[in-house]
């Protein structure tokens, strides 16, 4: 690291948090979702970690040097709450963002998901039952808990074929693409100061061979036990990467922020020689004593150049 960005960088007020990292475990890590509920067959455990504030200096972060910044980033939505409006307006504001953010020539965004660091309302048992007979539960759209362990949500060895298949239902007969990022566009919604923000890891930090798949599975009914490491199709399912302790790991949040700013921050970017991957979870901010109950909502997209 420059020494001048180090200078600018420990002007920066610091929090000390506890963040969970994988621990040694089963080779077998799979992530389990079902409404309202996230269960991951890996421990995690905590680790105290210094997180950095970076407000005073949002504008000396870059994508290709740290893999994230705090936007401006206004919004028409009056109730994230409201599914059918974030429906209508959301993806068009987040797909225009992220193309003004990269110079991208186009940007398909792809889901949104609700998340929150308090209650979860859970729907009575005949009601569950009909909407379980109804239609399965989807990772979209949804409400869950705010994220607890560092992760980055793709896995790297998947995401171009993924890319492939997004560019050609957006582009049939396009003239192919040069190179693509993979991103969430993360916007807290709740009155500030949030008391469980989202932090972000300087994507320097990262060594290119860290992080172990984590495979994503969406089902009706948590399993347990022994069921939980049955045999499964794991290779035809998308999978995240989770990440063991590492020392030399920087974070980074933005507090209190507002739900007119978005932090933009890379899942993958396929131009490896800039910061192209930025693990990232929520953790429990100690700094304010008022700080209310976080919602947010976040919103995948993939910006292609060709």
């Amino acid at each position: 690291m420059a020494t001048n960005d180090m200078d600018i960088e420990e002007t920066a007020r610091s929090t000390q948090a506890n963040l969970n990292y994988l621990l040694p475990g089963p080779d077998i890590n799979r992530r389990f979702v079902s409404a309202g509920v996230e269960v991951n067959t890996g421990r995690y455990g905590p680790y105290p970690t210094t997180i950095r504030d970076g407000r005073t200096i949002r504008g000396h972060f870059s994508f290709d040097k740290h893999g994230f910044q705090l936007l401006d980033a206004p919004t028409s939505v009056a109730d994230f709450r409201d599914t059918a409006e974030v429906e209508a307006k959301y993806k068009d504001e987040v797909r225009n963002a992220v193309q003004r953010a990269y110079g991208a020539d186009l940007v398909v965004a792809t889901g949104w998901m609700l998340r929150t660091s308090g209650a979860i309302p859970t729907a009575d048992a005949a009601d569950a039952a009909d909407a379980a007979n109804s239609k399965p539960y989807r990772h979209y759209g949804g409400l869950q808990p705010a994220a607890g362990e560092v992760h980055v949500d793709t896995e790297p060895s998947r995401q171009l074929a993924a890319a492939r298949r997004a560019y050609d239902q957006a582009r049939p007969g396009g003239p192919g693409f040069k190179r693509f990022i993979i991103s969430s566009f993360w916007r807290t919604f709740s009155t500030p100061p949030q008391d469980c923000p989202l932090a972000v890891c300087d994507a320097r930090s990262v060594r290119h061979d860290e992080g172990t798949p984590n495979v994503l599975w969406v089902v009706d009914k948590i399993p347990t036990g022994d069921d939980m490491f049955a045999p499964m199709d794991d290779d035809a399912q998308l999978a995240a990467a989770i990440f063991q302790y590492n020392p030399d790991h920087r974070w980074w949040y933005f507090s209190a922020m507002t739900r007119d700013e978005a932090l933009l921050f890379k899942f993958h970017d396929s131009d490896r020689s800039v910061g192209w991957r930025t693990p990232h979870t929520a953790f429990w901010d100690s700094s304010f004593h008022d700080a209310k109950v976080r919602e947010s909502i976040e919103c995948r997209s993939i910006a292609f150049f060709e």
